[in-house]
């Protein structure tokens, strides 16, 4: 039985091995192919944000010039409300001015 073991053995875990390393080999290679058509894959779509990145700064732009509008927009409508408050503030000064010196006249 020993002598069995021997001789037998190490040939079958030497044929083991090499099934072993030939599978390794063959999913290697084929690790090998799918990292190319990924690397392609990745090539193309960054060509393609490349191509886009003039219409991003094209849009960058716009809404840069849309929120400098709407900003003078706003300052000239908070401006507009803020002068017709002191036109009410003046006018309201006015009067009790006006009646203060009603009052001093008739004492």
């Amino acid at each position: 039985m020993e002598a069995f073991l021997d001789s037998y053995l190490p040939i079958l875990i030497y044929i083991l091995l090499c099934i072993l390393i030939v599978l390794l080999i063959v999913i290697s290679v084929k690790v090998i192919k799918t990292m190319n058509r990924v690397e392609k894959i990745v090539d193309d779509v960054d060509e393609k944000v490349r191509s886009l990145n003039g219409v991003f700064s094209i849009v960058d732009t716009v809404t840069d010039k849309i929120s400098a509008l709407t900003e003078v927009i706003s300052d000239s409508i908070i401006l507009f409300i803020k002068g017709l408050f002191k036109k009410k503030k003046k006018k309201i000064e006015e009067k009790s001015v006006e009646e203060d010196e009603n009052d001093e006249e008739e004492e």
